[in-house]
């Protein structure tokens, strides 16, 4: 168990650090195109649009992952929080199940799509690198995203979930926790 949790920790590091070095990529392809096209009048970041684009990419599609383990991800919550407490952990299991589901099914079409990219020997304009490199981070965010959904989905079944619903793996439901001290105004007035 321990051997597992050593991998995830570790999964988890390289997601944070591929996350945050995209972020930063992205920040100096653009600032730096922009300076060298205002202020010097060039020409030097003609490839700032492909290696923005690469680290879009990356960012977007192994941030599905993360966002998964942290229970991050954007939510349409009206009825689920209105929901009774059992009611709300049936949803979020089959939430979590349905979407990883749909992450493994991406899976394998973004995977398909990649082979058809690394068939093609296409190149990108500015850098000349094989467009697969891009394509082939997509079928990786959603592989990662399927087992983070489907660790989300069991967490729920665990002893340490019988009295609470787990978002993410750690991310215990906003709903259960019992600091919440939400005081309504009285609009009466």
């Amino acid at each position: 168990m321990k051997l597992f949790r050593w991998i995830d920790q570790l999964i988890m590091k390289l997601e944070e650090f591929i996350l945050s070095f995209a972020i930063i990529l992205i920040s100096i392809m653009i600032v730096g195109n922009v300076i060298a096209r205002e202020v010097f009048e060039s020409g030097a970041f003609y490839f700032s649009y492909e290696v923005s684009q690469f680290a879009i990419v990356i960012a977007t599609f192994m941030g599905i992952s993360y966002a998964a383990r942290k229970g991050r991800h954007i939510s349409m919550s009206a009825f689920y929080d209105f929901a009774p407490f059992k009611v709300r952990k049936v949803m979020m299991i089959l939430i979590n199940f349905i979407t990883s589901i749909v992450m493994f099914a991406l899976t394998y079409f973004t995977y398909k799509y990649t082979m058809f990219e690394y068939g093609s020997g296409e190149l990108t304009t500015s850098l000349q690198l094989p467009t697969y490199w891009m394509a082939m981070f997509l079928p990786i965010g959603f592989f990662m995203a399927g087992i983070q959904f489907l660790r989300n989905t069991i967490v729920n079944f665990t002893a340490k979930a019988k009295d609470k619903v787990y978002l993410g793996v750690d991310a215990v439901d906003y709903n259960d926790k019992d600091d919440r001290d939400v005081e309504l105004e009285d609009l009466s007035v």
